[in-house]
């Protein structure tokens, strides 16, 4: 079930994509000749008024196909007023931009949707519960709070991170005990108590850890909130994407850290496996990665048709077609590019440690 969600999910980003692709140029008279989900081969098509309508069979995308995106297309005098390239630059514009917009708002309307519904989850100091057989089983309690480990105070981050400090004194195997004790301040029933537990290595985790879960704590968001929080969080992707990606020719971390189709579907099918909530964030989180890289001043994204737009409007007349088709090699090369390195580092984690969903 878990693919068959994934595959709506994404589905649904690409068709609302090209949805409001096909709405603005629509709404400013351009002729819409043909809207297709996925590219082809073609295995289902149909025809209402002067649009074809298509299901593609593979399942890497889909586009809205305008008349006289072409400057050279030959089109009959009566419907020349309704071509694109016809069309006054900022109408253009708009039929291009509608599309990553659509993928914004899409993500606003899910992270506004989880923040109204579920509120806002924050990791608490508290324990939720241990794992059988682990060095926290036999010491710690749902209930308890964490105070400090060794001496430090602060966040799950904070207190995660001391406990994994601990080593083992040989080789970080599955299993084996850290060479030193962690020293764990918590509060029981309203006491104090300093217990000293000593944590193992999870190969998995890649990390030594004591084996208990800290508890989440909920919070009840108004309209206003969800929305502010939203506005938030997007804003806190577009930020870590914009950086991710401007790393990319200088970092080979970065580099590394690249996911792709492959990879983004995972997660998303994993993610459902584990939560819906989740699920729906990581596909807020890819909507919104969508239409910034989308934007990207490079044929054949919309960001290179936006770029070439606004070049004409200040040139004052239009822009040699040959000289776009030039150009769009360039950007073309660079969307493979990006391609091939999100999808060598997907297959990679696939054979390897896979994704670290959880």
């Amino acid at each position: 079930m878990s693919y068959l969600l994934a595959f709506l999910g994404f589905s649904a980003l690409v068709m609302l994509h090209e949805l409001g692709h096909f709405w603005a140029a629509k709404r400013v008279g351009m002729r819409v000749e043909r809207f297709s989900l996925f590219f082809p081969p073609h295995i289902w098509k149909t025809t209402k008024g002067e649009t074809e309508y298509c299901i593609g069979l593979i399942p890497l995308g889909g586009y809205v196909r305008i008349m006289g995106m072409n400057p050279n297309e030959e089109i009959a005098p009566e419907l020349q007023d309704r071509s694109y390239s016809r069309m006054a630059v900022n109408k253009r514009i708009f039929v291009i931009a509608a599309g990553p917009l659509m993928n914004v708002l899409v993500a606003f309307v899910i992270f506004f949707g989880l923040f109204l519904v579920v509120g806002l989850s924050t990791p608490s100091s508290r324990i939720d519960q241990t794992e059988a057989g682990s060095p926290a089983a036999a010491a710690l309690k749902p209930g308890d709070r964490l105070i400090s480990v060794d001496g430090k105070k602060g966040d799950v981050a904070v207190l995660g991170a001391a406990i994994s400090k601990h080593r083992c004194a040989g080789a970080q195997v599955e299993g084996c005990a850290a060479a030193t004790p962690v020293r764990v301040v918590i509060e029981r029933a309203g006491e104090t108590e300093t217990l000293l537990l000593t944590p193992r290595y999870d190969a998995a985790a890649k990390k030594t850890r004591l084996g208990f879960n800290f508890a989440i704590d909920q919070e009840t968001l108004g309209p206003i909130e969800a929305a502010s929080r939203s506005a938030t969080e997007m804003w806190r992707v577009t930020t870590l994407t914009m950086s991710a990606l401007s790393r990319l020719v200088y970092d080979t971390q970065a580099r590394k850290e690249i996911s792709g189709v492959v990879g983004s579907y995972e997660v998303t099918r994993q993610s459902f496996e584990f939560d819906l909530a989740q699920a729906l964030s990581v596909l807020a989180i890819i909507s919104l990665s969508l239409a910034l890289i989308n934007l990207f001043p490079f044929l054949p994204l919309d960001g290179g048709h936006i770029f070439w737009a606004l070049a004409e409007k200040f040139r004052g007349r239009p822009i040699a077609y040959s000289v776009m088709e030039r150009a769009s090699a360039v950007g073309f090369v660079l969307v493979l590019i990006l391609f091939a390195v999100g999808l060598t580092n997907d297959i990679s984690r696939l054979q390897g440690e896979g994704f670290g969903l959880r």
